[in-house]
């Protein structure tokens, strides 16, 4: 893995991991916001409905967490997951909740 690699240079794995995690998203969140159309209803990433988009921003959600990044930097980002994890699918498939999660997921 990318982080395992870090560690193996003698990296700060989590320092990285923090700063590759804001600088997407802060670029994530200027396109969030520039989203023709975008109101303040929209509850997905483009519009109210779940595109892939979504689908790939949970996980990524999910690692900002793992690794403390401050997510009050992102408010689309944070209102979009937010929406997200009420929704049963997204509950279903998350980390913690699947038969080989460890105990910290």
């Amino acid at each position: 893995s990318v982080l395992g690699r870090i560690g193996a240079l003698g990296g700060d794995k989590v320092a990285w991991a923090k700063e590759t995690i804001d600088a997407g998203f802060h670029a994530l969140e200027q396109q969030l916001a520039s989203v023709p159309g975008r109101s303040d209803e929209d509850t997905c990433c483009v519009g109210s409905a779940v595109t892939l988009a979504d689908i790939a921003l949970v996980p990524q959600v999910y690692n900002a967490k793992r690794f403390e990044v401050d997510m009050d930097q992102f408010p689309l980002i944070s209102k979009v997951h937010a929406h997200l994890e009420t929704l049963e699918a997204f509950k279903k498939a998350h980390p913690s909740v699947q038969p080989d999660a460890p105990a910290d997921a």
